[in-house]
C-alpha cells in the first residue's frame, strides 16, 4: 500500500486542499522533526503533510533536522515523498513562476547531517545515486501536471546550496558551468537520506526568481512572495490531479 507524504517549502507551510483529520508529534533517534506530521486528505486520498521550515517558517535551510524529518516519515508508513522546494532560475528560460521537476542535483551544502550511516555501529551502505529521484514518481506527477492542464518542465538539475543568504553572481556563474539549471538550499541532503531510506522522492520545484546575476533587476522578496503564491497554486493543483493517479498505479 503506497503512502503519500508531501515535504512543504517556503510558500508552502500548509496545504489549503488538506482536511487534517490528525496532528501526531513524532519523536526520532535524530531529534525532532521540523512540526507535528499532518494527516489528512486531499482528493479523497490520505496523506501526510510535513513542512519543512516548520508551521511558522521559523528554520533556515541549514538548520532542518534533515535527518529527523525524512526518519520519521519512514516511522509512519511513508512509501512516496513529494518534496516542494523554492528555486531561483540559473537557466533564464525558466522564468519566475515555472514549475520544474529536476532530474538531477549538485551538493553543494556542507556541515550538515547527510547520511545515517556512520553515527552508529552499523555497516556502511553505499547507495546508488546515479538518479537522485524516483522515475515512477517522477511519471506520476507528469500525469498529474497533463490532467491538470499545466505546464511543468520535466527535467533539469538542482544545485543545492547552504544559504540562508542568496548566492553571488560569480557563484552561479560556476554553477551554470557546472551544468545546472535551478538553485535552491533544501534539496539536499534530503533526497540522499529518502534514498538510503529506500523511500521513492521526487522534487516539485517552484521557480521564485532569476538567481543572481540572472537579471538587471535585484533579487526582490515581495516579488518573490507573489511567484511563490501563484506557483504554489499550482502545486496544489498538480497534487490534486497526481495523488488520485499514485493511489491507482
Amino acid at each position: 500500500m503506497k503512502t503519500l507524504a508531501i515535504i512543504g517549502g517556503s510558500g508552502l507551510t500548509h496545504l489549503r486542499n488538506l482536511t487534517v483529520r490528525e496532528r501526531r508529534v513524532m519523536r526520532t533517534p535524530y531529534g525532532e522533526p521540523s512540526a507535528p506530521m499532518l494527516y489528512g486528505l486531499v482528493s479523497d486520498h490520505e496523506v501526510i503533510f510535513l513542512p519543512r521550515h516548520g508551521h511558522g517558517h521559523t528554520i533556515p535551510p541549514h538548520s532542518v533536522n534533515y535527518q529527523a524529518n525524512m526518519w520519521a516519515l519512514k516511522e509512519c508508513g511513508v512509501s512516496h515523498v513529494v518534496a516542494v522546494n523554492a528555486v531561483g532560475a540559473i537557466n533564464t528560460e525558466l522564468a519566475p513562476g515555472t514549475l520544474v521537476m529536476p532530474d538531477q542535483i549538485i551538493d553543494y551544502t556542507y556541515g550538515r547531517a547527510h547520511t545515517f550511516f556512520g553515527s552508529h555501529p552499523e555497516p556502511v551502505t553505499h547507495v546508488d545515486f546515479t538518479h537522485p529521484y524516483c522515475e515512477a514518481l517522477r511519471e506520476v506527477l507528469r500525469d498529474g501536471a497533463a490532467r491538470a492542464g499545466l505546464t511543468l518542465v520535466p527535467k533539469g538539475t538542482y544545485a543545492a546550496t547552504q544559504g540562508p543568504r542568496f548566492e553571488t553572481a560569480a557563484e552561479i556563474l560556476k554553477f551554470e558551468r557546472d551544468g545546472a539549471d535551478i538553485v535552491g538550499m533544501t534539496g539536499m541532503p534530503e533526497a540522499a537520506l529518502a534514498r538510503e531510506l529506500g523511500l521513492c522522492y521526487a522534487s516539485l520545484s517552484v521557480v521564485a526568481n532569476y538567481a543572481a546575476g540572472k537579471s538587471e533587476e535585484e533579487i526582490d522578496l515581495r516579488a518573490i512572495g507573489r511567484y511563490l503564491e501563484t506557483g504554489m497554486a499550482k502545486v496544489r493543483t498538480l497534487l490534486e490531479h497526481a495523488i488520485p493517479r499514485l493511489h491507482a498505479v
